[in-house]
């Protein structure tokens, strides 16, 4: 039995947008200003550039795949067993870590209709237990459904966002956007970009669903640097009118809520925070939908119990998969914060981007012969290589207490897999002396 394969070109443009545009452009306006004030402009732009050539050695990579698994399918043809059980496993994490993000962040957005949904611990727990119960069983009726769901509120989060870059243009005040202020110190302009990389990525974990994808060959390299053009063209015009028409963004939980209620007044804010609300929704179905394959895919690689991969015999989803990833995911968002839990996501993707950058490398080299049947980047060597130097400058970026929560966590990972591997081992072992 296998995955329906019903993602469309088009349904796959909007799934990426849908997991790309979520909590961050929401949530990071803000504190990307903070650390570099007007030069959150060009730090915007410099991580959209990185993140296209990123994009583009996924576009190669990706597209020589028919299978479920993304990044953790890729190391495992390049490298080999150990090394994509690490890269599922961190993929496993941004999921996890993003889902807590996502629905931290919607909560702090439903406080400004009443500060006791977030203040309040039963208010919020019970908006994060209803929402994640919701999302699972959108999730267990089939991948349609889920897409369906997707494609309706990434076409809905839109509206919102475009018409406050359009609203905001008009209301831009030239004093706000000070060009002339000092150049911000090369660590703070780094952690910015290395922080808005969480806004740009969610790509990668997308294509965890190729075994879902009509077409993969073809449609992932357009669906990728489609969505990409548009949400850094997108995030820079939010940007611009956040900084021209909010005095106090530095200092903004809901920066893009307090904006509009400065140019279009109480409406204009309530309706910029049930656009916010949609947005992340959507994302969060996202999440989960790419979230509950990561465990079935190392399942079906013998690296996850075998009981994951079992897929229902109506829907065939991943039930299993889904239903302790949403467990895992609601006890992450109970206990965890938006900045920390983003943090940990950035530095797990990083570290797969940088492997899928390697991954180009060593499956040319695998190749007796140059192929046809994929996506060939020119000059993919190079690309291959600015992206690894890309994701090195980025990790030395990030913040040393969580990146050692991140190897921490890779390190439990491991542990568990070893475990795993001599109990299998163990039980072949006692089966093959049962049987002499």
């Amino acid at each position: 039995m296998q995955l329906k394969r019903e993602i469309r070109r088009w349904d796959l443009v909007l799934l990426l947008i849908n997991n790309i545009i979520g909590a961050g452009i929401f949530g990071l306006p803000s504190r990307i200003f903070s650390l570099t004030g007007f030069y959150s402009i060009p730090a915007l732009l410099v991580c959209a550039g990185v993140i296209f050539v990123l994009v583009l050695n996924f576009a190669e990579v990706a597209s020589r795949f028919q299978r479920t698994g993304g990044p953790y399918l890729y190391t495992l043809d390049a490298f080999g067993r150990w090394p994509a059980f690490v890269i599922g496993w961190l993929i496993l994490i941004t999921r996890l870590a993003t889902y807590a993000a996502l629905l931290n962040l919607l909560v702090t957005y439903l406080g400004y209709f009443s500060p006791a949904l977030q203040e309040t611990a039963v208010y919020r727990f019970g908006i994060i237990i209803g929402i994640t119960v919701l999302l699972t069983l959108v999730n267990y009726r089939g991948v349609r459904n889920s897409t369906l769901l997707n494609n309706s509120l990434g076409v809905i989060k839109l509206l919102p966002l475009l018409v406050f870059i359009v609203a905001g243009i008009f209301f831009i005040n030239p004093d706000l956007i000070q060009t002339d202020q000092p150049l911000p110190s090369w660590s703070d302009f780094s952690a910015a970009v290395f922080i808005l990389v969480f806004a740009f990525t969610g790509f990668e974990a997308t294509l965890v669903n190729t075994g879902e994808v009509k077409n993969p060959a073809r449609d992932i390299p357009f669906a990728l640097i489609v969505a990409i053009l548009f949400i850094a063209f997108f995030y820079g015009m939010i940007q611009i009118v956040s900084i021209g028409t909010l005095p106090g963004l530095a200092a903004s939980d809901k920066p893009l809520t307090d904006a509009a209620e400065l140019f279009m007044g109480p409406m204009g804010a309530v309706f910029i925070t049930l656009g916010a609300v949609i947005s992340i929704s959507g994302t969060l179905n996202a999440v989960m939908l790419v979230g509950s394959r990561v465990p079935y895919a190392l399942s079906a690689e013998g690296q996850f119990p075998a009981f994951l991969s079992k897929l229902h015999p109506g829907f065939r989803t991943p039930v299993y998969s889904l239903i302790i990833f949403s467990g895992v995911s609601l006890l992450a968002s109970v206990s965890g914060s938006f900045i920390y839990a983003a943090s940990i996501s950035v530095i797990s993707k990083i570290l797969i981007l940088l492997t899928v950058c390697a991954a180009l490398i060593k499956l040319r080299k695998q190749e007796k012969k140059a192929q046809e049947n994929y996506f060939r980047l020119k000059f993919g060597y190079a690309w291959a290589i600015i992206g690894i130097v890309a994701c090195i400058w980025l990790l030395f970026s990030a913040d040393l207490g969580q990146l050692g929560s991140v190897l921490i966590t890779t390190l439990i990972g491991l542990i568990f897999y070893g475990i795993y591997r001599l109990s299998r081992k163990r039980n072949r072992g006692s089966k093959e002396t049962k049987e002499h």
